[in-house]
């Protein structure tokens, strides 16, 4: 069994922070190894494990025991593994998995990236292009397809369940229209076109991220007759008129995409029209570790940055939106509701 004090004294915790990486490390070589998906309700020994992944079961028990220490898995009196609640959300067919998040957030990237966190906190700027002499999605999709294909799942991952929480929260029985800005495969746009069957609506981004739209939005799809799919980039221009605008974690950027950005939603968007921006927090959320980690990691790799509730509110109204209300969507969301004047 593993014995774990709950509350270590600081040198502990300390050197445990410092040895994040290994942790890091573990929960990727699990997933990669399948180790959550061959592990299923039934307890296993390291044995049973290590045959189905094919890895020896000395090197297997010892990556379990790091991770035990995590509580992601937990070792039974008998000497069996069992999953625990994080365990299960590395499973491939989990309707919460985190898999893909996990493996995005370790792909090897970023391991040459994070040790030049000092350098980016010392020249604002990214490292990544000093790194790999290439921007970062030039690199991904030109260089490492393999990782843009996990980025692309682990971003489908996230909006997919985000969306549910989106269409919940969003009360869009008076708005005959709505546009999704950067709304990237569609998914929030497609679980408030099935809420609001009133509604007609439009999904603006990228030409290669459209191509690959939500199949209810395409032709053919179940709510192809009330959507209308634009390949565009809302820093250049929105050529979409519509009575509501969702902005969903697209103003990471630099300042001055941003702020162009939002200089064309409001040339886009008629008086009274309203503008649902709805981001990461890196301050009064309960995700913050998750959020400020996620931070730094947009300044490594392109420069951008999560945002507080102040900055956010002043780039709104430095943009002439009037914000009307600011409220949760979940533990990792904020919507901050706005009108144009």
């Amino acid at each position: 069994m593993t014995t774990v004090d709950p509350t270590p004294p600081p040198p502990m915790r300390l050197r445990e922070l410092v040895f994040g990486a290994a942790c890091a490390a573990a929960v990727r070589a699990a997933v990669r190894l399948g180790v959550p998906d061959a592990l299923d309700d039934t307890p296993l020994t390291v044995d049973d494990l290590a045959e189905a992944v094919k890895a020896p079961p000395h090197t297997l028990r010892r990556l379990l025991r790091a991770l035990t220490c995590q509580g992601v898995f937990t070792e039974r009196p008998d000497g069996t593994f069992a999953h625990t609640d994080m365990s299960r959300l590395l499973r491939e067919d989990d309707p919460h998995s985190l898999r893909y998040i996990a493996l995005w957030c370790t792909e090897p990237w970023t391991w040459n990236v994070w040790p030049q966190l000092d350098e980016a906190v010392r020249s604002g700027r990214n490292v990544f292009e000093d790194v790999y002499d290439e921007e970062f999605f030039t690199y991904l999709n030109a260089s490492a397809p393999e990782s843009a294909h996990v980025f692309n799942r682990a971003m489908t991952t996230s909006s997919e369940q985000s969306a549910r929480d989106v269409a919940g929260l969003l009360d869009l029985a008076g708005a005959a229209s709505v546009a999704d800005i950067g709304g990237g495969q569609g998914h929030v746009l497609a679980s408030l076109l099935e809420k609001h069957p009133h509604l007609h609506g439009t999904l603006l981004d990228l030409p290669g991220v459209v191509d690959n739209a939500d199949p209810r939005l395409r032709a053919g799809g179940a709510l192809a007759g009330r959507a209308t799919v634009v390949p565009g980039d809302c820093r250049e221009d929105i050529p979409v008129r519509a009575d509501v605008y969702i902005i969903k974690n697209v103003l990471e950027w630099d300042d001055d995409s941003t702020r162009r950005a939002l200089a064309n939603v409001r040339r886009a968007a008629r008086p009274g029209a309203r503008v649902v921006v709805i981001e990461n927090l890196v301050d009064d959320t309960p995700s913050m570790r998750f959020t400020t980690a996620m931070d730094l990691l947009l300044l490594l790799n392109v420069g951008g940055a999560k945002h507080t509730r102040q900055s956010m509110t002043d780039r709104l109204t430095d943009a002439g939106l009037v914000i009307d209300d600011v409220s949760p969507v979940n533990a990792y969301l904020h919507a901050f509701d706005c009108t144009v004047p």
